[in-house]
């Protein structure tokens, strides 16, 4: 009977040790936090890793600025498990808002069941192509700033969207998401 007993808690610890979260942190992929250094890659190749893990995953943005042109995290290869992104940081768009001004959206979630979003500040520095815009010259559509797509169980709190080229946020075709956003 002991041995069963520490079979079982043998299992049991095996079991909880398997099922805790897996943790990325953008600066331990290279991330520059400085505003100027372009983390598109950095951001893609923790998402790579995320998207890997059999193990739910935190992906970790640090406070400081990290500079992205347009990412899609894409979750339709991604092995399923909760993605929970933890962000003390701002996420900014180039200033040249031709990098990312004919893109349907800066930031788009998609394909994914189980996301999570919490704090940060997303700068689309929209302000120069709404003076485009309002000059009437020949000026890109803008980009919205963060999409989810075909998406389940999305929660998004404490996120602030700043300077938006088109739209701040734009949910589609998704189920069960608790967004509490702030938009300036």
């Amino acid at each position: 009977m002991a041995s069963l007993l520490v079979l079982f808690i043998f299992i049991f610890f095996i079991t909880i040790s398997s099922c805790s979260a897996q943790s990325y942190n953008v600066l331990s992929f290279g991330a520059k936090p400085d505003g100027r250094t372009d983390a598109t890659k950095e951001f893609m190749s923790v998402w790579e890793n995320a998207c890997a893990s059999s193990r739910p995953v935190t992906v970790v943005v640090p406070k400081g600025r990290f500079l992205l042109r347009s990412l899609n995290f894409d979750g339709s290869k991604c092995k399923p498990k909760p993605i929970t992104f933890r962000m003390e940081g701002t996420l900014v768009a180039p200033a040249d808002y031709r990098v990312i001004g004919n893109e349907d959206y800066w930031i788009l979630f998609q394909h994914l069941d189980g996301v999570t979003l919490y704090g940060g500040i997303l700068d689309a520095q929209g302000t120069s192509l709404w003076g485009c815009k309002s000059s009437g010259k020949n000026c890109p559509r803008g980009a919205t700033t963060i999409g989810f797509q075909s998406s389940n169980n999305v929660v998004v709190s404490g996120l602030t969207s700043l300077n938006s080229q088109m739209f701040h946020v734009v949910i589609n075709g998704c189920n069960n998401v608790l967004k509490i956003l702030t938009t300036s």
